[in-house]
């Protein structure tokens, strides 16, 4: 798939939604693109394009959607979710989605392991569901908050998710998270990212998922094992102090000793054995990460990484007009085109060639 370059692209969050009559196409043209992906490559291979940050925003012009707006994430992932549903026997299950639908997310990946339609186990996905968005929403701290999570399984044991966060300063705009089993294997705090797009680098991100600091993350653990008493009296002595060093971006006020008291009480009672455990298994959130960060700086000498890591043709017009509008009748057109491929790959009984050389064929026509 290449390497991710560190590259950005601005996505405003857009009112409205996607009229109803694009909406409904969006789901036929999804399938019949999934169909025909599914008959040409394996689960692993259709969610590696998935989590690629720009082959997703091309899928999403090829659509129609508006390709620089934030609901360009949620309508697409709404698009393969229902396209998925609607394929029968489908290689790839998808969960999740904006608001109250992620979360829902582990209860859809308990749903569909009860079906019968995963071949992982339930309960380890689930797992991984909340872990990547504890590490988006408390780990990069970049100034986004996650409101949109869909996790898409593979019946190979493949699995990827596509999250979205807003941003916190009312600057309305919004950064997606890309995420693939392949990449982060066991570790999710070693650059884990498939890629990220964003509005470009905010002026201090606190990165604690980056692979260079995993002694900081150990020390970290360490001081949330404590008695709680040590690390409040060094969080006192800071505030004493009056200010901080000029390369953090923390301040004085956002650290509140008796708050910070209570969550450590519970990582102190729970013992958590490592940095993953201390995300899942306590109430550790963004500020507690932050005072223990700046404690295993200041007090245990161990680096803070303030790397962001972000990296970053339409087919048939686009839903706000640009490069041109979408027509209806060419849209339809198509939909069939593809689902003629698809019964074509059926027919040919796995002939991938010949299907390949059709699609490019088709290509070669519309373009």
């Amino acid at each position: 798939m290449g390497t991710y370059l560190h590259r950005s692209l601005d996505l405003p969050l857009h009112g409205g939604k996607a009229p109803r009559w694009l909406l409904t196409r969006m789901i036929r043209l999804s399938r019949a693109i999934l169909e025909v992906m599914f008959g040409l490559y394996s689960p692993r291979q259709v969610l590696e394009r998935l989590s690629d940050p720009f082959w997703f925003q091309g899928l999403g012009c090829v659509l129609g959607f508006d390709w620089h707006s934030s609901g360009l994430t949620t309508t697409v992932c709404f698009a393969l979710k229902k396209a998925c549903s609607e394929i029968p026997d489908s290689p790839v299950v998808v969960c999740g989605g904006k608001g109250r639908f992620a979360r829902q997310t582990p209860e859809e990946i308990r749903q569909a392991g009860e079906l019968g339609s995963l071949v992982s186990d339930p309960e380890d996905l689930v797992r991984i569901s909340k872990l990547t968005a504890k590490v988006d929403n408390s780990c990069v701290q970049d100034g986004f908050t996650i409101y949109h999570h869909t996790m898409f399984v593979g019946r190979d044991g493949s699995w990827a998710v596509i999250q979205q966060g807003m941003s916190d300063d009312r600057r309305a705009m919004a950064r997606r998270y890309h995420w693939m089993s392949s990449r982060v294997s066991k570790d999710f705090l070693s650059d884990p990212h498939a890629g990220i797009v964003s509005t470009g680098r905010p002026a201090l991100v606190l990165n604690l998922a980056d692979s260079e600091i995993e002694e900081t993350r150990d020390v970290m653990v360490e001081l949330a094992r404590q008695e709680p008493s040590r690390v409040i009296r060094a969080l006192s002595r800071l505030q004493e102090m009056g200010s901080l060093p000029k390369r953090h971006y923390i301040l004085l006020q956002d650290i509140d000793p008796r708050r910070i008291h209570q969550v450590l009480l519970g990582t102190y009672e729970r013992q958590p054995e490592n940095f993953e455990t201390m995300l899942l298994e306590t109430k550790t959130g963004a500020k507690t990460l932050r005072a223990l960060a700046l404690i295993a700086d200041l007090i245990e000498s161990k680096p803070l990484s303030f790397r962001d890591p972000a990296r970053y043709s339409y087919a048939v017009g686009g839903k706000d007009g640009h490069p041109y509008p979408i027509e209806r009748r060419h849209y339809d057109s198509v939909i069939e085109e593809l689902n003629r491929l698809v019964g074509q790959i059926k027919t040919e009984k796995g002939n991938k060639r010949l299907a390949l050389k059709g699609l490019l064929r088709f290509a070669r026509v519309r373009a």
